[in-house]
């Protein structure tokens, strides 16, 4: 099989980003957003996902974060969705928890083709790494939509709102390493009974 790779290149007034996304890596990653935070989170995508992402951003950070990582996961769902194709042969969900210390979360995916973001991460509302915490949200709803994917994200237990958002990214890396893998009973198939996602 052929490695699946999406490359995206996404130029507005506000950003330019550039990504590639090798959904049969090994883990490695490149994350360049201007918002370290924000590139600490991505990394976990990669390395708990072991996919290699390539993320390099310019965005207009003078104003505020929003344009950037919004437009981040517009560009890292589109280059999901390219490398995934017709989905053909694949596991299609996945579900994963991932305990941080006192943080415990838990994430589902189904690559339905249908998108949908429910998200209860339980911030207390302070800024996390220099982040305003309603950013995550708005990535994560930006990245379903534009894999056009169902995403499910809650946070279970936790005090430390670094953990809690660690621990969510951690989880939904590893639930979408179990949707990305291909299930060879499949033998190609669809993974729908529509024919089609």
């Amino acid at each position: 099989m052929s490695e699946r790779i999406g490359v995206v290149a996404r130029r507005t007034a506000e950003t330019s980003i550039d990504v590639r996304l090798n959904v049969d890596g090994s883990g490695k990653f490149v994350t360049e957003t201007g918002v370290g935070f924000f590139d600490h989170m991505l990394s976990h995508i990669a390395k708990h996902g072991v996919f290699d992402l390539e993320m390099r951003a310019k965005g207009d950070l003078w104003i505020d974060q929003h344009h950037t990582v919004e437009d981040c996961g517009i560009a890292l769902g589109e280059a999901l969705a390219q490398a995934l194709g017709d989905k053909a042969g694949l596991q299609r969900a996945g579900s994963a928890y991932m305990p941080l210390d006192e943080a415990l979360a838990f994430a589902a995916v189904d690559l339905s083709g249908r998108p949908y973001a429910r998200l209860d991460l339980k911030l207390l509302g302070r800024e996390i790494g220099g982040m305003p915490p309603d950013l995550f949200d708005h990535f994560l709803e930006s990245f379903a939509f534009a894999a056009k994917l169902n995403l499910h994200i809650r946070v279970l237990d936790g005090v430390n709102d670094h953990h809690k958002v660690e621990a969510a990214f951690k989880a939904l890396a590893r639930a979408l390493d179990a949707a990305c893998r291909v299930d060879p009973r499949r033998q190609g198939d669809i993974p729908s009974t529509k024919g089609t996602i």
